[in-house]
């Protein structure tokens, strides 16, 4: 069985998450020239959390690495089939949707935090967190990505 960064629509998707969060910050999101799938590989096992989700109307996570599969508990059949406003708990779901309305509005966010939830209800905080829109090839929407290194179970 081949691993989870080596299918097609991943690679594509990883391409989409790292061209868009250069477009938006001017930064790399891991130094160093990759092929697509070496980055697809890197990234995917990258020291950091990293996320994204479609444009549903109510929009379920398409791309999580190994450090987010871990902190949230999950498989990554289990993460690809997950809204992503139930990575937090109800209470703060509210300010969820306001960060991810400024993020539409503005391209991109540094420096977020907020409490999120695993499968198993473990609380944790995230701390410094960039969220970022994607964008297509072709400059079209795609969805969202967070990408954090720092965060504290509660």
């Amino acid at each position: 069985m081949s691993e989870i960064w080596q299918s097609d629509a991943v690679i594509a998707r990883t391409q989409i998450i790292a061209r868009s969060y250069y477009k938006w910050t001017g930064r790399d999101l891991l130094p160093g020239l990759f092929n697509p799938a070496g980055l697809a590989k890197n990234i995917f096992h990258a020291p950091f959390v990293l996320v994204a989700h479609g444009t549903e109307a109510d929009p379920v996570l398409n791309y999580g690495n190994a450090a987010a599969l871990a902190l949230w508990e999950v498989s990554w059949e289990e993460l690809t089939r997950t809204p992503s406003r139930l990575t937090a708990e109800v209470p703060n779901r509210e300010e969820r949707a306001r960060l991810l309305a400024e993020v539409t509005a503005h391209g991109f966010i540094d420096n977020y935090s907020g409490i999120r939830i695993s499968k198993t209800g473990r609380r944790f905080r995230i701390a410094q967190a960039t969220v970022w829109n994607l964008l297509d090839a072709q400059g079209v929407y795609a969805g969202q990505a967070a990408m954090f290194s720092r965060w504290e179970f509660l």
